[in-house]
């Protein structure tokens, strides 16, 4: 509310005022001289079993430490101030609570310098905000805060490492526990903190926060120390915010929230027994993973052009580059065998719930939902052509902000639009991957599904679980408080838990009037119109051979979240957001009835105050592209150019819609077998003629009421046999789609 600068405050400032608070150059010297000092082991309580898991995954991290630069250095600005906003901006990005850049002096070293480098990008990790009494999460996380924000540390000092090399330069990540350096020493000479004693104090958390720390030969330029009278900035400006910066009281709101429920208020969503829309159970087919439109392209389905795109499409800036590494890392560790007996620490399936759903916000989900788990929601066979028996009763999804700093000085389709989903990927794989490692220990199976592989599909289980309805972009769900900005992953287990009710919030009349990201895609893949039935599913069809070409062929951008970026509920609801956010956000949740009226003022009103365009002072990438050799698993042998051109539209609201006949669908009936590993293209004029032929809602209701059978094109291929090429391989190519 009082957030009226946030507009227009650059991403590298970060979300506390640092800018605000007093300098001292001459503290520099002082703190320099000090001995360096290691700070030892992280201490740990709690629950052994959440220790364990997320030692695990630290450990996975500390193999990626020191990545081989890129072979030839990128075409980086030398204005240092430029370099400056390109690593602050994409550390915020990722999620730090600050960054600071100090000089790497022989005295911050713990055991020698490493050859060249010269200086430190240091961030800091804020501890979670207390679990409510009463919640067992509470038990679980007592003594681990540190723990917990260590791994934020290192996974954004490793996003952050990645980043620098394959740009050519030179860097290693340190924390605690996998440190060359004195962490606290760099951070006072960073600025991001002042000594008081022996204790390190941050100005906005005091000690409630960890290290992670990047040396690097890359030249930056560095932050001031702060001033001894700088030990608490908290003051009535910091409090409502008026830098533009996460005001005091907005932070307040959140603490006070039930932990179970997190930073939204999800309580005040209507819940009801079934989705808004239909899905016919009995007929909706079970799909194999090798029918997904990113296996698709890796198999050389869609083009040459695609093939030849397809491991680097959506990783082909440095931003992305830093999170490919610590992604592949943690992808072993999504599956494993449960301990032999279970742990007191389990409790009733709504103990459970609660306690999980709290452990997944503080680690950094937007929105949790948990539901069970239909059938049909399970790929029939995973990406190496093995058949799947689902195995798993409950699943938890999380939701992972893809920024809203980033998505406001993006177009959607520019360079950094591919590391906006990268981004939420990793972080949904990190906490659901130590989730899973927590409950397997305490007795249950468990697996985690992230974007790398999965044996779920997500987007039914998002609504199933209460976290979105189904919108006009058709494969993509909206939540009332994200809109489209999320991603997405998820954890199965036999744990017992008690199930969230799908919602309502009126997106289907919303949808049914707004058709902005229908016409803002760039490749016209959106339909105008309305639902059909798909695969047993209620829905905007989209098409999704011609999304994929665009996104795996975007010449001026990474992938592309342009429908994202324009949807008019891809809002900041919280207190430092937009009054008229946070009004029209309260107002489709708590007042539905007058949704048929607000719904159109609110579409027109989005198109004359221009949201959906980019704002030029959010944005601080370089617009750089990785090119060589396969990108997908991080190839030093690459190297880092500058991007010709780049994609910066603005919304058309003028744009009258197209025919929706140009649109083609592939159901069941036309997707490729499970084990074959060919290219098998699809026949896109047979894919027209489906989508002109798809039943109606009403035809659907209508067959069904007399028994009609359902639609041959529901039918698998490796059901009815009838595929569209050849006989499958009798042995799967174990390589296949990564």
């Amino acid at each position: 509310m009082f957030g009226f600068r946030r507009a227009s405050r650059p991403v590298e400032l970060g979300p506390y005022p640092l800018e605000r608070l007093r300098r001292d150059p001459g503290a520099r010297q002082a703190e320099a001289s000090r001995p360096a000092g290691d700070a030892g082991p992280i201490n740990t309580g709690g629950s052994p079993h959440l220790v364990e898991a997320v030692r695990l995954h630290l450990s996975a991290y500390e193999e990626l430490r020191t990545p081989e630069p890129f072979s030839r250095k990128a075409p980086v600005p030398d204005d240092l101030a430029l370099r400056v906003r390109d690593v602050k901006g994409a550390g915020y990005f990722l999620d730090a609570s600050q960054i600071g850049i100090c000089e790497a002096d022989a005295g911050l070293w713990l055991n020698g310098a490493i050859d060249g480098h010269t200086h430190a990008v240091v961030v800091l990790a804020e501890y979670a905000d207390p679990i409510d009494e009463g919640n067992r999460a509470r038990t679980w996380m007592e003594g681990n805060d540190h723990l917990i924000a260590t791994l934020r540390a290192a996974e954004v000092a490793l996003d952050l490492s990645g980043q620098i090399s394959s740009m050519g330069f030179a860097s290693k990540a340190h924390w605690t526990g996998a440190s060359d350096v004195d962490l606290g020493k760099a951070a006072v000479l960073a600025g991001l903190a002042v000594r008081d004693g022996g204790e390190l104090i941050n100005p906005y958390l005091d000690g409630r926060f960890a290290l992670g720390v990047v040396t690097t030969d890359y030249e930056l330029a560095a932050d001031e120390p702060l001033h001894p009278s700088a030990r608490n900035g908290r003051d009535l400006h910091y409090q409502l915010g008026l830098s533009g910066a996460v005001s005091g009281l907005e932070r307040r709101r959140r603490r006070r929230r039930p932990s179970h429920l997190g930073p939204y208020p999800v309580e005040t969503v209507k819940r009801v027994d079934k989705p808004t829309t239909l899905i016919f159970e009995d007929e909706v087919p079970r799909v194999p993973s090798r029918a997904n439109m990113y296996m698709r392209t890796a198999l050389g389905d869609l083009s040459r052009k695609t093939l030849e795109e397809s491991d680097r499409w959506s990783q082909k800036h440095p931003v992305s580059q830093g999170i490919v590494r610590p992604s592949w890392a943690i992808k072993p560790l999504q599956d494993g065998q449960p301990a032999t007996e279970v742990s007191p620490e389990v409790g009733s399936p709504e103990d459970n719930a609660r306690a999980l759903k709290a452990l997944t916000h503080a680690m950094g989900s937007s929105v949790t939902g948990i539901c069970k788990i239909p059938d049909y929601c399970w790929y029939s066979h995973d990406k190496r052509g093995r058949p799947i028996d689902p195995y798993h009763e409950n699943a938890l999804v999380v939701l992972i902000d893809q920024g809203h700093e980033t998505f406001l000085g993006a177009s959607g389709n520019d360079w950094i639009s591919g590391s906006q989903s990268m981004r939420s990927y990793l972080r949904g794989a990190e906490i659901v991957g130590v989730l899973a490692d927590m409950i397997r220990r305490m007795g249950y199976s468990a697996r985690a599904h992230s974007n790398l592989d999965s044996h779920v599909l997500h987007v039914p289980l998002v609504v199933l679980a209460g976290l979105g309805e189904q919108s006009r972009i058709g494969e993509s769900a909206i939540n009332p408080f994200l809109g489209m900005r999320f991603k997405t992953a998820v954890l199965t287990t036999d744990m017992p838990l008690e199930a969230d009710l799908p919602i309502d919030f009126g997106i289907q009349t919303f949808c049914d009037k707004c058709d902005k990201c229908a016409r803002e895609c760039p490749c016209q893949a959106i339909p105008y119109g309305d639902k059909v039935i798909f695969n047993g599913y209620e829905t905007w069809k989209p098409d999704s051979e011609r999304c994929t070409l665009y996104r795996a062929t975007n010449l001026k951008g990474s992938a592309c979240g342009r429908c994202v970026k324009v949807c008019p509920l891809s809002k900041d609801t919280t207190l430092d957001g937009p009054v008229l956010h946070q009004v029209g956000s309260w107002l489709g949740i708590n007042a539905m009835w007058l949704k048929p009226v607000l719904a159109p003022i609110a579409i027109w009103l989005d198109d004359v105050l221009g949201n959906g365009n980019p704002v030029d002072a959010k944005k601080w990438w370089l617009d750089l592209e990785v090119i060589g050799k396969k990108s997908f698993r991080y190839d030093p042998r690459n190297h880092t150019v500058e991007a010709k051109g780049a994609n910066r539209p603005k919304i058309t609201p003028k744009k009258k819609a197209k025919k929706a006949d140009s649109i083609a669908y592939f159901p069941a009936s036309t997707l490729p077998a499970p084990d074959y590993f060919k290219p098998s293209p699809p026949d896109r004029k047979l894919g027209l003629e489906l989508a002109r032929e798809a039943e109606t809602v009403d035809q659907a209701l209508a067959r069904r009421a007399v028994g009609g059978a359902k639609p041959e094109t529901y039918v698998p291929t490796y059901v009815s046999g009838k595929y569209p090429h050849p006989a499958p391989d009798p042995t799967p190519d174990p390589e296949a789609g990564g």
